[in-house]
């Protein structure tokens, strides 16, 4: 399994996968694919390498953020399991491709994996935005009991016919750092430039008075330190990964309460996953599943380590509490949540599945 690797020009695998999606013309002979371009190599060769790419700094297998962690681990164990045949490459911090670019590259069978968070994409894919709806999710175990209910079911079957597949589902809560005074009630956010994660966290802030950001996380430090950005809402692993710490004087952590929970998932390209060969699809399965508890232990570790980090460096911690947490939840029924459930019946029927599960 290769490392932190850069980007190579030469006709891949993906783009071969992309012609063929579009082109119902191609023959397979033994390991090459004759098409109106000629031999191209096929996908069914006897060793094919996948590109994981995630916007999070880049570690190892046992230390650096647990997101890209999860990711080597899930490299290193499908190849195990595959004997080789699957190999992988990762590339964290947002170098193989942008960010946002991540999900449409993953639709048209361009990238591989990504471990990307589920709002970024609900400009394409208007469910997604239903893994950051504010107060929605207040617990681990409530956003992981998704998967197998029928909220769970629905949000797959949606990102499926879209070209996405879930294999790992991960959860994350969130706290807030800011430049000045703690961010715990509404009232506090009233006049400040504020980045939540998602167009449903912005209105939830904009109703409380607020301004908004929707940068991706990983370009909250440089909006922190040109002042650009008064605060920040972002996952405990992300407010230690970007060191945002650096620029803070006070933290609201995620420890007790969280109004923010994001569904952060390690998602593969359907189109190359129907691809490959039923054992490899088998493998992937499989192993993805197996990373959730590893998801959620590392999860709730920074939740706690969060606090210990910024408190060391000085910054003032407060936590938010159930009285908090019914300030937020009004606010965000009558702005994000009807917002979404007005869009359609089928959105009004998701958002009552997910309400479903308490």
């Amino acid at each position: 399994m290769s490392t932190d690797q850069t980007p190579n020009t030469a006709l891949s695998r993906r783009a071969l996968l992309g012609g063929m999606a579009a082109s119902p013309v191609a023959l397979t002979l033994g390991s090459t694919v004759l098409s109106a371009g000629g031999l191209l190599p096929s996908l069914a060769q006897a060793q094919t390498t996948l590109k994981i790419s995630h916007q999070f700094p880049g570690g190892t297998l046992t230390e650096g953020d647990f997101r890209d962690r999860l990711c080597r681990k899930f490299a290193a164990q499908v190849e195990a399991e595959t004997k080789g045949a699957l190999k992988f490459e990762v590339y964290p911090a947002s170098s193989l491709m942008k960010t946002v670019a991540q999900l449409q590259a993953l639709r048209k069978g361009a990238l591989d994996f990504t471990l990307y968070p589920m709002p970024y994409g609900g400009g394409e894919i208007p469910e997604m935005n239903l893994g950051l709806m504010p107060c929605l999710v207040t617990s681990y175990e409530q956003g992981l009991a998704w998967k197998k209910k029928p909220i769970g079911e629905a949000l797959t079957k949606a990102l499926e016919a879209k070209g996405v597949k879930i294999l790992t589902w991960v959860w994350q809560a969130g706290g807030v750092a800011a430049r000045g005074t703690p961010v715990l009630h509404p009232a506090d956010v009233k006049g400040i430039k504020i980045r939540g994660g998602s167009r449903e966290m912005d209105m939830m802030f904009k109703a409380a008075g607020a301004a908004v950001s929707s940068i991706p996380s990983n370009e909250i430090y440089a909006g922190m330190q040109t002042g650009n950005l008064d605060a920040a809402v972002t996952s405990s692993t992300s407010l230690i990964s970007f060191k945002l710490e650096e620029q803070s004087k006070s933290l609201t952590a995620a420890r007790q309460k969280s109004f923010w929970y994001m569904l952060e998932p390690l998602m593969m390209s359907k189109i190359v996953f129907d691809g490959l060969p039923a054992a490899q699809q088998k493998a992937l399965l499989t192993v993805g599943e197996s990373l959730e508890p590893f998801g959620l232990e590392e999860a709730r570790k920074d939740d706690q380590r969060v606090a210990e980090i910024y408190a060391k460096a000085g910054v003032k911690v407060v936590d938010m509490d159930d009285k908090v947490m019914d300030e937020w939840r009004a606010i965000a029924r009558d702005t994000a949540w009807k917002d979404f459930a007005d869009r359609s019946a089928e959105a009004a029927a998701l958002l009552k599945l997910a309400e479903d599960v308490a």
